[in-house]
């Protein structure tokens, strides 16, 4: 309780100081005082970041216009008392961190001016699937984390109201998803409303209540949590089922493009710097995903000739998408095979890496509420710390999720990849809280396409076909340059993008389709990918030209990942850094 109060009272004290006072310390005390103001604001902007039985375990967030308001001010005094601050009175570490909290607090303020929350959706999921993982954040073990749980399930309808509320806001200013890309939105929404409501994900933590609960008490919990979902989750549900119908997707826009919203393309720019963190323009991304087409398309046509195949580009796509060698018969199956991958890649991590993560992970499909629209596989990080991380398999349409992509795919997901990565970041000691959490898409994704390449120098491509996988793959995040920036910013269809990628890669026909509609609904951020890989590359290069025979590559990928998530701006410092330190102690 008390360290409660001192946080408040130093919230307000360091938001309400004068200049002259944060001026007068040093830069290395402002910084540190401003991490703690950002710390502290986090923390008690939204439930979901202190947990706190009888309190914030019983509460979900606020999304009234007010306190959306207030948190951007707050937030905007951070922010500028931060880039006041003068880097080169930091230490590399404290630069790091400032430039992290800087891109990140500067992308809260972005969404707000630019009205992310008329929007609580993308093609392949939305706020009410997010919400849902309320029964896996906080470990129940107590009566009252089931009373606090129960609360929560009570205050979804004024949850689904108010993000019904800033979507009618979006319909009014033409802030909307395309119309295109909700053909079938409805069904994930659907998924969720259950006649047998201990059928719902929401009424699992009551089918295993703990022993040490008597009889009474369990058979009390079970039914308050039958009446919640009977008259709290489902309807809400339900309601909201029929506001997409009736109401959403019919006034939905009809233009794909993110340039067509107001200010549309001042917001794609804006996307375009928070997704490659590089000074990059439209052009040169679209001019350099053409590039990196032609170069890798090269390479494919290698494996073509390798395997004997007598047909064209086209032809060996269409053998590729249509003999069921190249695919699993059941679910079971293709988990398996994901799994085995994994497992090899296990073994490979040694020579690869020399600090290695404790946090394990599994292997599940991904949900079936969410399957039909959702990508090939995702890493799903752990909800807390007594969880594992999840990579996600989708087995919706085994026949649309062919067997060869699946090395690539299992090492971008989970090692050394997203699973890898990620669980590095949150086990560094000695950084600020943030520092823990904060995922960089360039950072992240670019370290997720680099780990598929990681695959062919630790002998995980078994056969051409699986190497042709991996370029498909490869092809498939540079046709993203391409494709993004076209549809978005230069005219393109969406039958433009869907004919390009189809025809640059053997991706199944259906993840061309929902790939696609992903890009529109979440403009720039498929354009993380290749810069990050790219980036990386170039600085693995750099390092080995300059060290040469004293290049360690257990090293530098230390290097990489030691800092956890940050701009590539930042994470070039690094390793320029790094490359300098190496060299002086190789020549004493």
């Amino acid at each position: 309780m008390k360290i409660i109060i001192v946080n408040v009272f130093t919230l307000f004290l360091l938001l309400s100081c004068s200049n002259s006072i944060v001026t007068s310390l040093s830069a290395k005390q402002q910084l540190k005082q401003v991490i703690l103001t950002a710390e502290i604001f986090h923390q008690n902007s939204n439930p979901f970041n202190k947990a706190e039985i009888g309190g914030n375990n019983a509460r979900l967030p606020d999304l009234s216009p007010k306190k959306f308001a207030q948190d951007n001010r707050k937030l905007a005094e951070i922010y500028h008392t931060l880039l006041s601050i003068d880097d080169d009175e930091l230490t590399t570490k404290q630069q790091i961190n400032k430039a992290v909290l800087t891109y990140s607090i500067k992308n809260e303020l972005d969404d707000y001016r630019y009205k992310a929350h008329y929007i609580p959706l993308t093609a392949e999921s939305g706020f009410h699937v997010w919400i849902s993982k309320i029964s896996r954040q906080v470990k129940m073990v107590s009566e009252q984390d089931f009373i606090d749980y129960l609360a929560r399930l009570k205050a979804l309808p004024k949850y689904f109201d108010q993000q019904m509320a800033w979507m009618d806001k979006g319909i009014a200013s033409g802030i909307t998803q395309p119309q295109v890309v909700l053909q079938g939105f409805e069904k994930s929404i659907k998924a969720f409303i259950k006649e047998d409501v201990t059928q719902s994900g929401y009424y699992q933590p009551f089918k295993q209540l703990p022993d040490y609960f008597s009889t009474t008490l369990k058979n009390k919990l079970r039914q308050q949590a039958k009446k919640a979902l009977t008259h709290y989750v489902m309807p809400s549900y339900q309601k909201y089922y029929h506001y997409m119908v009736t109401r959403y997707q019919p006034n939905a826009r009809q233009n794909i493009a993110a340039t067509s919203l107001p200010n549309g393309l001042d917001f794609y720019k804006n996307r375009v710097a928070y997704y490659t963190t590089l000074p990059m323009s439209i052009d040169e991304v679209h001019q350099l995903g053409l590039n990196e087409v032609a170069r890798i398309h090269e390479q494919m046509q290698i494996i073509i000739k390798q395997v004997g195949f007598k047909g064209s580009f086209a032809q060996f796509i269409q053998f590729l998408r249509n003999d069921p060698q190249f695919y699993a018969k059941t679910p079971r199956d293709l988990l398996k095979e994901a799994s085995y991958i994994a497992k090899k890649m296990d073994g490979k991590l040694p020579s690869l890496f020399k600090i290695l993560p404790r946090k394990p992970y599994g292997i599940a499909p991904v949900p079936a509420n969410i399957a039909p629209k959702y990508t090939t596989g995702r890493y799903s990080p752990p909800q807390r710390n007594d969880q594992a991380g999840s990579y996600w398999v989708n087995t919706y349409r085994l026949d649309r999720r062919p067997l060869y992509v699946l090395p690539a795919l299992t090492l971008h997901e989970a090692v050394p990849g997203h699973h890898l990565q990620g669980s590095l970041a949150s086990e560094m000691k000695n950084v600020p809280a943030f520092r823990n959490e904060t995922y960089i898409s360039a950072f992240g994704e670019g370290w997720g396409l680099y780990a598929e390449y990681l695959g062919v120098e630790a002998g995980i491509y078994e056969t051409p076909y699986q190497e042709f996988g991996r370029l498909t793959y490869e092809m498939w995040r540079a046709c993203r340059l391409v494709v993004d920036t076209g549809m978005h910013a230069k005219g393109w269809s969406r039958q433009r993008a869907i004919d390009y990628l189809a025809s640059n890669t053997a991706l199944s026909l259906h993840n061309v389709n929902t790939e696609i509609d992903r890009y529109i609904s979440w403009p720039a951020q498929a354009l993380s990918y290749k810069i990050g890989e790219l980036t990386i590359k170039r600085l693995r290069r750099k390092a080995e030209q300059a060290l040469g025979s004293q290049f360690d590559l257990r090293e530098f990928h230390d290097q990489i990942l030691k800092n956890g998530s940050m701009p590539l701006s930042s994470l070039e410092k690094v390793i320029n850094k790094y490359i300098e330190q190496k060299r002086v102690k190789v020549s004493v």
